[in-house]
């Protein structure tokens, strides 16, 4: 299919609704086509190798003072009547929508960066080869993971006159190395699939594994903690789904306060979805570019899409998602950032000792350096929110935790379960080190990721082992 195909189809359904809905009826149809490929490994061997091509189009409608949204994969004449008929007869079935915000209007698009059509158009061999060098790379130690590449395009078109198409890639990593039951993992996501190197992270995810042998049990209470990004991409997408969320902002069900100092000076967040190769338009048709939520600890923003910015007496910010009457727009490629925070945050000294081999980058151990008694957290995971309003998040550590002291990595140390206030720690005067560079991690939810750094913490709540 076609660029020229997409904007036909989304056209097309747009037209559909207006002869079968009536000249009043109001529609947005987004057509997206999907090139994903995935090579995936285990046991140190290459077991499954897949593509798939498909086209998905999503529809909603607005008639008689009421709102439905319908999708289907079917782009047949046939399908798209079928797939128009069934939404309108939904809306007749749905209660007054009293908050409908209407269509977007003409309005030209943000430009957006150029997509690497190599990684576009890559081959299962190209994958392959950054997996034997990641599985090389781990020296003999059992492997498993996958390397995967993404192409999309889509084209919106509204009855309102307003259409738009765009393009983006994303290739992405993601592995683990295994001793004695004990696991390393190192991922990566990006916009070329070039920029990843296999060896390099088969390299880290065996040297945390190796570093990872005779946990001890540490008893439960408040620790220093230096974060690896991994950790704290699940801050950066709590902090957006619950807090940054311009419906749950609205129902007072977020944390946020813009014009407020909620977070240490230390702590930028931006939303960047033109940083990479995403698309320039959101579900709506809304033009999206780079939004500051916190600059220099203080919250700036919310996300909104067209209904929550009518609600609040403000304009869109480009952040509609499918779904979103129900879920909220959410802002889905935070990056955090700032000034750097303490001495931990320059060039530090490497860490020596037993395990030594859980620091795998020079921003990770320039924090280390810094800590006098804490822990150092490869990854958190099976993470649930218990209270929005305050985002207490609890879950557990995975794929490594090691106890620091004096500025070393002495020992590995057991998973422990946690119970925290995500903006409680990075509030003021709690950021004691920034990594300079952010490391982006790749999200299984389609356009999302997270650019991180390393990040030491003055304190996180460990409630217990994790079985607790």
């Amino acid at each position: 299919m076609s660029a020229r195909s997409e904007v036909d189809l989304a056209g097309q359904v747009v037209e559909l609704v207006r002869r079968l809905g009536g000249p009043a009826a109001q529609a947005e149809a987004v057509v997206t086509r999907a090139d994903l490929a995935l090579t995936r490994f285990a046991n140190s061997g290459i077991h499954q190798n897949v593509s798939e091509s498909t086209v998905g189009v999503r529809l909603r409608v607005h008639v008689d003072g009421r709102t439905a949204a319908g999708g289907g994969s079917v782009v047949t004449a046939d399908g798209l009547s079928a797939l128009v008929e069934r939404t309108l007869a939904a809306a007749r079935l749905c209660p007054p929508d009293q908050g409908w915000p209407g269509l977007t209007a003409p309005v030209s698009m943000p430009q957006a960066p150029p997509v690497d059509e190599a990684t576009a158009q890559a081959e299962p061999d190209q994958r392959a080869d950054r997996v034997g060098a990641f599985v090389a790379a781990a020296g003999g130690l059992s492997t498993a993971g996958y390397c995967r590449t993404a192409h999309r395009s889509s084209a919106f078109a509204n009855s309102a006159g307003h259409s738009a198409y765009g393009r983006s890639v994303e290739a992405a990593m993601d592995g683990i190395a295994r001793r004695d039951g004990a696991d390393g993992v190192a991922r990566r996501s990006a916009d070329r699939l070039s920029d990843l190197d296999g060896a390099e992270l088969g390299a880290q995810a065996a040297a945390k594994a190796q570093a990872a042998a005779d946990p001890v049990e540490l008893p439960p209470g408040h620790y220093e903690v230096v974060f690896e990004p991994a950790a704290v991409a699940d801050l950066l997408q709590n902090l957006s789904f619950y807090g940054f969320n311009g419906k749950r902002y609205n129902e007072r069900q977020s944390f946020a306060e813009p014009g407020a100092a909620q977070f240490d000076r230390a702590v930028t967040v931006v939303d960047d979805p033109l940083g990479g190769s995403g698309l320039p338009f959101d579900a709506e048709g809304t033009g999206r570019r780079a939004l500051t939520l916190v600059e220099a600890g203080t919250t700036t923003a919310v996300a909104h899409d067209r209904r929550t910015a009518a609600e609040a007496g403000t304009e869109s910010t480009g952040h509609a998602v499918a779904g979103g009457a129900t879920w909220g727009p959410m802002p889905r490629n935070l990056r955090l950032g700032g000034a750097a925070a303490g001495p931990a945050s320059a060039a530090g000294r490497s860490t020596t000792g037993a395990a030594a081999g859980a620091v795998v980058d020079a921003d990770t151990a320039a924090l280390v350096a810094g800590v006098r008694r804490g822990l150092l957290v490869t990854d958190l995971w099976y993470t649930r929110v218990l209270d929005p309003k305050s985002l207490v998040v609890t879950g557990l550590t995975r794929n490594g935790v090691w106890l620091i002291e004096d500025g070393t990595v002495v020992r590995a140390v057991r998973d422990l379960r946690f119970t925290e206030s995500y903006p409680r720690a990075l509030g003021p005067g709690a950021v004691l080190g920034l990594g300079a560079r952010a490391v982006r991690q790749p999200e299984r939810v389609d356009g999302a990721w997270w650019a991180a750094p390393s990040l030491r913490l003055a304190s996180w709540h460990f409630t217990g082992g994790a079985s607790g």
